[in-house]
């Protein structure tokens, strides 16, 4: 028997390891004059120590940032002197963290139980998939379609293949910290398949592609060191990571990404430097004219947005893709209240070149393109308890499951 001390000491050593956010506050912040919003803009990309969690050009919308607590005496002074209206919403980012800790299921496949109450783990997400395309082979299959920079394997799942269907490809997981994204997919996934009869709407004449997780590495690093990471984790320079919806071959580098590589949006050594955009590349180049809708799972805000993210101006095209959007919306404010935004992402949000949503619409010619901005964790942003998954899934999937519909009647 291992003695208990040093079970402990083992304990300790993996919780030092982990990157401690003690004392970093998370500030709200209104902006009520289209100065003021310009200044937290050019904060937001001159200083890669604070992390806007939350940002918009709306007025009288309120930003949320998280501040270490060597910067906040001076950030607390800039808002001061431009005269902004501030409070602290989170005290202790660590505190929350700990609070709110997902623990991460190991326990063999079935899981279908597990999708609505844990963030399950990238093995265990695979293992998912690998069992429904075994279950269900008459209709699912599983294809690798790349490794990550660690090696891990990128999987879709392909539901209801048919070369005359229009297809749907939705991924989600390109930004690590964003865990409420894949759990959506793979609720997605599993209405998809082991409740078709419910979802027939949506699978009688309508393929499916889904990778649950495009960043795995950095997914699980989130879940291993560092809960808030958000980049790949290929080293550049003496930083590691890029920001994958930064990595996109179509305007690449020219606004609203970091050509700094320890910067939260570093768009990375050159376009397409990750394999994992370069699996999504190749995915949608494989299915160009099949396409008809890209959808991508991000989160937080209650946003739908599409192209384009690196100018105001609208591409031809955007009202359908508006059309499809708010259809979303509308379901979910139907049958739940909840309120999305809808519009262009550079005219809701902000400039940032180097999506996939505009590649996909640009290059790969998928009429159909679309950021779907989850629900959060209220005041916990990014870390939204394991107790807050079965809502927000099953309302999201309300959304999805409406745009599907109108994208099947377009195509």
């Amino acid at each position: 028997m291992i003695p208990k001390i040093i079970i402990l000491f083992t304990v300790l050593a993996v919780v030092a390891a982990r990157r401690s956010y003690q004392g970093y506050k998370v500030y709200e912040v209104l902006q009520e004059t289209v100065n003021q919003a310009k200044f937290l803009h050019q904060l937001e990309q001159s200083n890669d120590s604070i992390d806007f969690w939350h940002l918009s050009k709306q007025l009288n919308d309120r930003a949320r940032v998280m501040v270490p607590p060597g910067a906040q005496p001076a950030f607390i002074a800039d808002l001061m002197r431009n005269g902004f209206q501030f409070s602290v919403l989170i005290d202790n980012v660590e505190s929350t963290i700990q609070n709110n800790a997902a623990v991460a299921s190991r326990k063999p496949i079935p899981i279908e139980n597990s999708i609505l109450h844990k963030y399950l783990r990238h093995s265990d997400i695979n293992s998912y998939l690998d069992e429904l395309a075994n279950k269900y082979a008459s209709h699912v299959s599983v294809v690798e379609i790349g490794k990550s920079y660690e090696g891990r394997p990128l999987k879709t799942i392909t539901i209801n293949e048919n070369a005359n269907n229009p297809v749907i490809l939705l991924d989600a997981g390109i930004h690590a910290r964003e865990w409420i994204a894949p759990a959506t997919a793979l609720y997605a996934i599993n209405q998809l398949v082991e409740h078709a009869t419910n979802n027939k709407n949506v699978l009688s004449n309508l393929t499916w592609v889904i990778l649950p997780v495009v960043n795995p590495d950095g997914y699980e690093y989130s879940h291993e060191q560092e809960r808030l990471w958000r980049k790949t984790r290929k080293p550049s320079g003496r930083c590691s990571g890029t920001d994958g919806n930064r990595n996109f071959d179509f305007h690449w580098g020219e606004v609203g990404a970091s050509s700094s590589a320890c910067s939260e949006t570093y768009r990375g050594d050159t376009a397409f430097s990750e394999p994992e955009t370069q699996a999504v590349r190749d995915a949608l180049l494989k299915l160009k004219g099949r396409c008809k809708f890209y959808l991508t799972l991000h989160s937080y805000g209650n946003y739908l947005l599409y192209p384009w993210g690196w100018t105001r101006t609208l591409p031809d095209g955007w009202r359908e893709i508006d059309e499809v959007a708010q259809a979303g919306a509308a379901a979910i404010k139907k049958a739940t209240g909840s309120r999305y935004t809808v519009g262009s992402s550079t005219n809701v949000l902000y400039a940032a070149a180097g999506g996939s949503d505009d590649w996909a619409f640009a290059e790969a010619k998928v009429p159909i393109s679309i950021i779907m901005e989850l629900p959060g964790g209220g005041s916990q942003g990014f870390n939204p308890p394991a107790s807050a998954i079965e809502r927000s899934v099953k309302e999201s999937w309300i959304g999805i499951k409406a745009m599907a519909l109108k994208v099947a009647q377009k195509y």
